[in-house]
């Protein structure tokens, strides 16, 4: 055998074991992207909401997520009403002025939760997002793209959000547990 022959099916027979995997970044959709949440009111009612500005990141290996970004503009919160709006932006709540973003970065994914750490007000914690993860499909326009579904509760006082009054009957105005709900599309860079 030829010695660049026998170079060459040396390497073809130590690569057969190995396997070659791509990972591939996809970008979130902003105009396909929700993060929601949920939180009690008055302790009769139920309060929704969502930011209208989200920008973030999802990498997959093959079908399997491993990474996930997200920035959250807090100036973009949305409850429907103007005024409660407002009141969530200042300092009492949110302080957009000061704290601009909510941001998630994740640090580990293992059996469909993504873990990682999110700030908000300030405050940096761990958390963990179940999500379920569907595609990658080829869109109309050719491009790959995935869905994310994830939901967690936190309790926004862990995050310097205090703000509350106690009513006459018993209870508070605003509850302590909030639920987050992200229902996201990304495009594949």
């Amino acid at each position: 055998m030829k010695p660049a022959l026998f170079v060459v099916a040396a390497l073809a027979w130590l690569l057969a074991g190995q396997t070659v995997t791509a990972t591939d970044t996809y970008q979130l959709d902003a105009a396909h992207t929700e993060v929601g949440f949920t939180i009690d009111h008055l302790v009769i009612n139920t309060v929704r909401g969502r930011f209208k500005e989200v920008a973030g990141t999802v990498t997959l290996d093959g079908s399997a997520v491993t990474a996930a970004t997200a920035t959250i503009q807090t100036k973009s919160i949305d409850t429907g009403i103007d005024k409660r709006d407002d009141h969530l932006r200042s300092a009492d709540f949110f302080g957009a002025e000061q704290h601009s973003t909510l941001t998630f970065e994740s640090t580990k994914v293992q059996d469909g939760v993504l873990t990682g750490k999110l700030t908000m007000h300030g405050v940096t914690r761990d958390v963990e997002l179940p999500y379920t993860l569907k595609g990658p499909i080829k869109d109309p326009w050719g491009n790959a793209r995935v869905g994310i579904r994830a939901t967690a509760k936190l309790n926004r006082k862990d995050y310097g959000l205090m703000w509350n009054k106690a009513l006459e009957t018993g209870g508070l105005v605003v509850g302590e547990e909030v639920t987050i709900e992200i229902n996201a599309e990304a495009v594949k860079k």
